[in-house]
């Protein structure tokens, strides 16, 4: 199964670009996508190999979304993704933040689906891509 790669072009440096993505997600991730709908939720990356990445409601409840493999600021961030599923359900994310002529391209690798049974990995491989 194909991996799914997005790849967009910023007007800022990597490092702005990689703060965005790790410390402002609650900014622009979308609130229909995430575990609580909660418009005052924070997401959470603990900046380490290990760390969690999880969202934390404005009760204080936490739902975990994944865990973070490699943390290379400004360059790199690698972690398992599982929001919605079972942490043995998760797909690998890459995103790179390289420099660009206009800023930074910031390039998203998620791969996995085809870990999960067929009637699992393409069906959901699909609608994140959609």
């Amino acid at each position: 199964m194909r991996p799914i790669v997005v790849e967009f072009d910023v007007a800022c440096t990597p490092a702005h670009a990689f703060a965005m993505w790790t410390e402002r997600t609650a900014m622009w991730w979308p609130r229909s996508h995430s575990m609580s709908g909660d418009p005052n939720m924070e997401v959470v990356f603990e900046p380490q190999p290990g760390g969690r990445i999880f969202e934390r409601d404005s009760e204080g409840a936490e739902h975990a979304w994944g865990e973070i493999m490699v943390w290379d600021p400004p360059n790199r961030v690698e972690y398992w993704w599982h929001i919605f599923f079972e942490r043995s359900e998760a797909t690998f994310v890459t995103v790179t933040f390289e420099p660009a002529a206009e800023g930074t391209t910031v390039r998203l690798f998620q791969d996995g689906f085809d870990a999960l049974p067929a009637e699992v990995g393409q069906p959901r491989r699909d609608r994140t891509e959609g």
